[in-house]
């Protein structure tokens, strides 16, 4: 099969914090052609989501998006929509991938997700981008999703929009730059 899944999700902070998953896209990306598709995208909410969750340390997701917390107060559980997500996680026989791979699956798998693993985006990035390293860490500094658009696409207008389909398509266009490029194997 030539499709690849990309998955990206918002959260309220960082899962060792006691962060909720807010938001879930995944887009399935043509390795042939680049052509892209959304195929799940959705504001989710976990059980014990609260107001809470938008304030210091949590909350840096409604502060950096248009997401609001009324939208996730609203939205359907998360445990109502597993069955869907795994549906489409288990489509892809190539496998799924993300930028920032570690922080996305670490949410969805202790969240009990099953998810065929391809390298990470980002990491893939980091050698190729090469850029210089910040503080006391040895080698090029991981790229950020606009870095790594801007350099491998070279479109220059793209800003981060924080919300979880429209980063997972545009990280699937990095992806597709790097395979083309010959970096990225699937």
């Amino acid at each position: 099969m030539n499709t690849v899944g990309i998955v990206d999700i918002e959260t309220t902070g960082f899962l060792n914090q006691g962060g909720k998953i807010v938001e879930i896209g995944i887009v399935e990306l043509n390795i042939s052609t680049g052509d892209r598709k959304v195929l799940f995208d959705s504001v989710v909410r976990e059980p014990g989501f609260t107001d809470m969750h938008t304030k210091y340390p949590m909350g840096w997701i409604f502060q950096n998006s248009d997401l609001t917390y009324e939208e996730v107060a609203a939205a359907p559980l998360l445990d109502d929509l597993k069955p869907e997500i795994q549906d489409v996680f288990d489509s892809f026989f190539t496998g799924i991938t993300a930028f920032n791979k570690a922080f996305d699956f670490g949410f969805l798998r202790s969240r009990g997700f099953r998810i065929a693993e391809l390298p990470c985006i980002m990491h893939t990035a980091t050698p190729v981008l090469n850029l210089p390293s910040k503080g006391h860490y040895k080698g090029p500094k991981y790229p950020n999703v606009e870095e790594a658009y801007h350099f491998l696409t070279g479109k220059k207008s793209f800003v981060e929009s924080h919300r979880a389909a429209d980063d997972a398509m545009h990280e699937a266009e990095i992806a597709f730059e790097l395979y083309k490029k010959g970096f990225f194997r699937f």
